[in-house]
């Protein structure tokens, strides 16, 4: 599956996903930078407290790479970015069940409590959020570069009439090719 021919290169959301990805990867090269600077122990189980949140070496180490990972994201942009941040969230995520069920083990070894936890799911649904804004959802306008890629007869016809900014019609997400009576009427 090429997903290169299927995503719209040049649109306005690509500033979203660089912002989102810019700003999430900030907060955590701080949150890793402070680890850094504490000194802390690379594989505590105990973790120290940094910016509320339990962290130990090797969390900063983790921390660091990710937030470089999406300022890379927010420099590349566009859909490269959307992508980055749909991947790093889903892994926060991952990582925070995870996490989640070594609490109170010795396989701790980033040393996470519950608040990481809760950390790792809510900056996961952000950046997954950043991610994924503008291309999910079952009432894209027309005007969206996602919508019109995959409803190319539909959209050439919005052009055509000289209107993109309309809804689709329900015809466009079933799959079936709308007459012009499904077209929206263009208001004068």
């Amino acid at each position: 599956m090429d997903l290169s021919k299927d995503l719209p290169v040049d649109h306005r959301l690509a500033n979203v996903y660089r912002y989102g990805a810019g700003l999430s990867g900030l907060a955590l090269l701080c949150f890793g930078a402070l680890g850094f600077a504490n000194q802390l122990s690379f594989f505590g189980t105990s973790g120290t407290s940094i910016a509320g949140l339990s962290s130990n070496g090797a969390l900063s180490l983790i921390s660091v790479v990710f937030g470089l990972l999406l300022a890379a994201g927010a420099v590349a942009g566009g859909n490269l970015a959307s992508v980055i941040n749909m991947v790093v969230g889903a892994l926060f995520i991952l990582s925070g069940f995870a996490n989640l069920a070594l609490l109170r083990t010795s396989a701790n070894i980033l040393g996470f409590r519950m608040p990481n936890v809760l950390f790792s799911f809510a900056m996961g649904l952000v950046i997954l959020t950043f991610g994924m804004y503008g291309r999910v959802s079952g009432g894209l306008p027309a005007d969206n570069p996602y919508w019109r890629r995959k409803h190319p007869e539909a959209a050439r016809r919005l052009a055509a009439l000289g209107s993109a900014s309309p809804r689709p019609s329900s015809a466009a997400f079933t799959g079936q090719s709308p007459v012009s009576g499904d077209l929206p009427e263009r208001s004068s």
